[in-house]
């Protein structure tokens, strides 16, 4: 039999049989005078057991394993493996389709976020800032877009403790359009930063319109960075090197004063 006989006969392509002898899974039979491999029923036999074996989801290097053991002792333990590995893997798609069907729900809705996809708590939290949002005359700040931005990877890469410590504040507000036209207000003493120098008055100003804009139960509640440590995350250093030098600067006054207030609320 010719490997273009003994493939078709398995239902493999010849470069498959060629790829199985080259990994050691399919030995290579003898070759006839005229250089051509001469295949028999043990190729055939343990080709078919290969493509069981390929089918059920074993890798090749399990496969030689298993093949390796004429007895094949081993093939019960790899099939046990796999089939752990198997329901692990349904168990991840369950939970992503899980989050699918959130997104494409917001997608049906027109309300999923430009910046997503994001976990459904934080999506609905923009959600209710967007809604109250809507009933402002002026238009969205640019800000606004970056805070969001800024909100999404806080809350994929923070730990626990500072992502819901970030978030919370944010909850305190969402949804409340008196708090949404004070974050306006903010944005606009932030974004008139853009140019200027560090020993501009109006840093402070903004500095201490960001920190009124959250709640004293919010502030006690939080950890927060102290006045000597305010590059102390990743997150918060890129925050810092993203926005203009004054900006930062107001930012990091906010801080100082949060972590002040804190402490007087202890």
């Amino acid at each position: 039999m010719r490997i273009g006989e003994l493939a078709a006969l398995i239902g493999v392509s010849t470069r498959t049989v060629r790829h199985y002898h080259h990994q050691g899974v399919l030995p290579e039979p003898a070759r006839r005078p005229n250089g051509y491999r001469e295949y028999g029923l043990r190729d055939a036999v343990r080709l078919a057991r290969v493509r069981r074996l390929t089918e059920l989801g074993l890798s090749l290097d399990e496969v030689r394993d298993v093949l390796s053991d004429d007895l094949g002792r081993e093939l019960g333990e790899i099939l046990a493996a796999l089939d752990a590995d198997l329901h692990r893997q349904e168990e991840e798609i369950r939970t992503r389709r899980g989050r699918l069907a959130v997104l494409l729900r917001q997608a049906e809705q027109g309300v999923l976020p430009e910046e997503g996809p994001l976990s459904p708590e934080l999506a609905d939290l923009f959600a209710q800032i967007g809604r109250a949002a809507s009933a402002l005359p002026a238009p969205e700040p640019a800000m606004a877009a970056k805070d969001r931005e800024v909100l999404a990877l806080i809350e994929t890469v923070a730990p626990a403790e500072a992502r819901e410590g970030v978030l919370g504040m944010v909850r305190a507000a969402a949804g409340e359009p008196e708090a949404v036209r004070q974050a306006y207000a903010v944005y606009a003493l932030l974004e008139a930063l853009v140019d200027a120098p560090l020993d501009d008055p109006r840093i402070a100003r903004a500095a201490q319109a960001v920190a009124e804009c959250v709640p004293d139960e919010v502030v006690a509640a939080l950890s927060l960075p102290s006045a000597t440590d305010t590059h102390g995350s990743a997150v918060t250093e890129m925050l810092f090197a993203d926005l203009a030098p004054a900006q930062s600067a107001a930012i990091q006054q906010a801080m100082t004063l949060l972590a002040e207030r804190a402490e007087g609320l202890r």
